[in-house]
């Protein structure tokens, strides 16, 4: 029997998919983003993978230009270049500001 309500759409709910969108240097460079002194041990830990590992990460992204480095006491301090390249093949006008204006932060906000 047809009633003319329509049936109630439900939600599928999807698995995460086995890919990233973006690489584990992509989103070292968003937890540097996000938290200036954030510790070598906390990025690895956030992204599952070593500290030597996340060392080199930020080695490469530190020797491209991307972060800078200084010591304030024990901690390092990150600075962020947001108006280099992404780098992307297809679209070269994109910055690392871009990404970080569509991306939130921990807080919430963009």
């Amino acid at each position: 029997m047809e009633s003319g309500v329509a049936a109630e759409e439900v939600p599928t709910v999807r698995a995460a998919p086995d890919f990233a969108f973006l690489t584990n240097h992509g989103n070292t460079l968003l937890l540097i983003a996000d938290d200036r002194r954030i510790r070598i041990r906390d990025i690895a830990d956030r992204l599952g993978i070593t500290e030597r590992a996340t060392q080199r990460i930020v080695a490469d992204l530190a020797n491209a230009g991307y972060i800078g480095r200084e010591r304030e006491g024990r901690r390092t301090l990150y600075s962020l270049s947001d108006h280099l390249p992404l780098g992307l093949p297809i679209q070269r006008d994109l910055d690392i500001g871009a990404l970080l204006a569509i991306l939130p932060t921990s807080n919430g906000s963009p």
